[in-house]
């Protein structure tokens, strides 16, 4: 078993310097670019393929076609004991989740709720990974986002709603946890996407 997890470790560790080579290679700076592995890293560990290294061409695709920027801060636009508005600046979608995430524990923590809306964000990988980095920091979590629209509700013939998926988690007794992640409709469009270019 040692074995296998060394291997594991390994490999995470070469896809890791991966990604951030390529995106650096890019121009984003080193710690966007770190922040995007972890998260496609951890989406892979935890089974979801579709939100993984699978997902590093779009990315790439986002920085070359200057959907995203390669560099900045998120910005608070406005904030209360509570709660924050934030401003992506049109970040890569995972630093902009980091930032909302820390800054809605931090307020948890201060005022017993933390609730952070952002607007200018990219695609930020699987929900699950900041509401477990919510959880590591002892507090209850929830993240979701919206999506362009790709479902067909009922009777329609275009699409009108997105997959908007969401993830929420607590941490137990005993070292137990609960962790939902999902997406709203039948099937994430990444699994869908991840089939179709496996034929």
């Amino acid at each position: 078993m040692t074995n296998v997890l060394i291997t594991i470790s390994t490999y995470a560790i070469q896809i890791f310097r991966f990604i951030v080579d390529c995106m650096m290679k890019l121009g984003v700076v080193k710690s966007h670019a770190a922040q995007l592995a972890d998260v496609l890293i951890e989406a892979d560990v935890r089974g979801h393929y579709s939100h993984g290294l699978n997902r590093l061409d779009m990315y790439i695709g986002d920085v070359v076609k200057k959907v995203c920027k390669t560099d900045g801060t998120p910005t608070v636009l406005k904030e209360r004991a509570g709660s924050a508005w934030v401003d992506g600046n049109n970040l890569l979608g995972p630093v902009v989740g980091n930032f909302c995430m820390d800054l809605a524990v931090k307020k948890a923590k201060e005022s017993g709720v933390g609730w952070v809306v952002a607007k200018g964000s990219n695609h930020y990988g699987i929900c699950g990974w900041y509401v477990l980095r919510a959880m590591k920091q002892g507090v209850m979590a929830l993240s979701l986002t919206n999506t362009s629209p790709v479902m067909y509700p009922t009777r329609s013939s275009k699409p009108a709603l997105g997959t908007n998926p969401l993830s929420l988690g607590a941490s137990g007794t005993g070292g137990d946890s609960f962790l939902l992640d999902m997406a709203t409709t039948t099937v994430a469009i990444g699994k869908v996407l991840l089939h179709r270019n496996n034929n």
